[in-house]
């Protein structure tokens, strides 16, 4: 798969599909699959168009959403889906000042070559998202391009959104996130050192590096680890601020893999949250911390069947 950034410039031509793909569920799935299957009989490569940061984050970023995937996990998953090329487009204020009219004629037609665009059914575009669904329509016909907008993807009995994503998450129910997603909610990431504190207690972890210090859940998880020399690791992760040993609110994800003990530092990991334990909590002391732990492994190991 090809990536690149910045203002797009292609010498062959693109089936296009745009938007923030944050999480890529069901919805997003249906369409990339749609936008493959149209691809191959308009004789283009299909494209996803994406942005970097999130528009939100440049223009209201205390409300901006909390991110479901990296840069680098969008991109592994859309590998998978099939797509050839990914252009990631640099959002800034002066891209968000384009007219309508300019995306499409300077994005699409002259930088993307577009033959066929898809986009969602409630997709806007353009400086003041003055652009809709009809002006892409119209330009099409105008620059010989084939425009589709498609429809809302239902699964569990709602909408599969971004948002539906993130309130399961932030509610704990690990198995709707997973409906929507049509997967595991996981949160990949590098190996990085620790202050050895699980080690020491029993309970060695592998601390993966978050991206950002907003991830969309936290709490104790039953977990599968993927990136090892098999598939489905099973262990308890934690995802949180650590209170009980840390005053500082930053965010950390650690994982104990049960029957390991072998040195992970540096590799790249992939952690499945598959069942929420419980909240994060303070505790009195390094002991009842510790009491608490040895349930929570108890418990995981249950309901991993380990």
């Amino acid at each position: 798969m090809l990536m690149t950034h910045g203002w797009p410039a292609s010498d062959r031509p693109n089936a296009v599909t745009i938007g923030n793909f944050d999480g890529i569920h069901l919805g997003h799935q249906a369409m990339l699959a749609r936008l493959t299957a149209r691809a191959t009989s308009v004789g283009a490569a299909p494209t996803v168009l994406t942005f970097e940061p999130h528009p939100r984050e440049i223009f209201t970023p205390q409300s901006a959403p909390t991110r479901l995937t990296s840069l680098r996990e969008k991109l592994e998953i859309l590998r998978n889906l099939g797509v050839a090329h990914v252009h990631v487009c640099r959002f800034s204020k002066r891209f968000a000042a384009l007219s309508a009219e300019d995306f499409v004629r300077r994005i699409l037609v002259e930088g993307l070559k577009a033959r066929y665009v898809l986009v969602g059914d409630d997709f806007r575009f353009g400086a003041k998202r003055a652009g809709d669904f009809a002006l892409l329509q119209r330009m099409g016909r105008e620059f010989g391009f084939q425009a589709e907008a498609l429809h809302t993807i239902e699964a569990a009995g709602q909408r599969a959104s971004s948002t539906a994503v993130r309130c399961a998450l932030a509610a704990g129910d690990m198995a709707m996130a997973a409906q929507l997603l049509g997967r595991p909610y996981s949160i990949s990431g590098r190996v990085v050192g620790g202050d050895q504190l699980g080690r020491k207690i029993g309970y060695p972890t592998a601390n993966i590096q978050l991206k950002h210090n907003k991830p969309p859940l936290r709490g104790i998880f039953a977990v599968h680890v993927q990136g090892l020399e098999r598939p489905d690791w099973p262990g308890v992760a934690s995802l949180g601020t650590r209170p009980t040993v840390h005053a500082n609110g930053r965010q950390t994800l650690e994982v104990h893999l049960f029957n390991f003990d072998r040195s992970l530092y540096r590799q790249h990991l992939r952690v499945e949250f598959l069942h929420k334990l419980r909240d994060e909590a303070r505790f009195p002391n390094l002991d009842a911390l510790i009491a608490q732990i040895d349930l929570d492994a108890k418990q995981a190991r249950e309901l991993l069947n380990v």
